[in-house]
């Protein structure tokens, strides 16, 4: 076949075309065929099939989180109520408002037994939190070594909470030391507290 029989061929003709060209064509014809049936086809199915297949990995790496969370359902549920006994030994050991003064009270008396020499012991305006009542005591005590140990030993050992911030021991000018610190006992709040604390809180968020 010569390069000028190519030329004439034509679509009218096509029958008589040789049999490579037809061949050749064919091959053209069902390569496009192919090429446009991916495009429209088989590539979205392809993108499909991946988005499925990333979904399948997210909902394994989820089953498995739940499966682990599920098989410590048992211990977690211990720990809540562990977490919810203490809480509540807790809460017993904060007083209601008719019991802070004899706490005040023990505290001095924790001073006193321990031979020191109160120079201040002034309990200052009360903090609201979330469900209690923070009451700092500021004191200054007169004494030794010895005796401030035996002073804070026995205020942690009270039956009510009480804790001891910045505390500062310096000589004096008697010979002696002092111990200045400030103590917190808490109390937690009645009902009517709990609502006006609420009130107070609304207020603020509406300002």
């Amino acid at each position: 076949m010569k390069l000028s029989d190519l030329n004439n061929l034509t679509f009218e003709n096509i029958g008589t075309w040789p049999l490579l060209v037809k061949a050749v064509f064919t091959l053209i014809i069902c390569g496009a065929i192919l090429g446009l049936s991916y495009w429209k086809d088989i590539s979205p199915l392809q993108d499909d099939l991946k988005r499925v297949q990333d979904e399948e990995v997210s909902l394994k790496q989820t089953f498995e989180t739940k499966q682990k969370k599920a098989a410590n359902l048992t211990a977690l549920k211990q720990q809540l109520d562990d977490i919810k006994e203490t809480f509540g030994d807790l809460l017993k050991r904060l007083p209601n408002k008719t019991e802070v003064a004899a706490l005040l009270v023990d505290i001095s008396q924790q001073g006193l037994g321990a031979g020191l020499e109160f120079e201040l012991f002034k309990p200052g305006a009360e903090h609201p939190a979330d469900f209690y009542v923070e009451l700092p005591i500021q004191i200054k005590v007169v004494g030794n070594y010895h005796a401030f140990g035996t002073f804070i030993s026995g205020v942690s050992d009270l039956p009510r909470i009480v804790t001891n911030h910045d505390i500062h021991i310096t000589p004096n000018q008697k010979g002696s030391l002092t111990l200045e610190t400030t103590a917190k006992t808490y109390r937690y709040m009645d009902e009517e507290e709990e609502l006006a604390e609420q009130e107070k809180a609304k207020g603020a968020q509406k300002k």
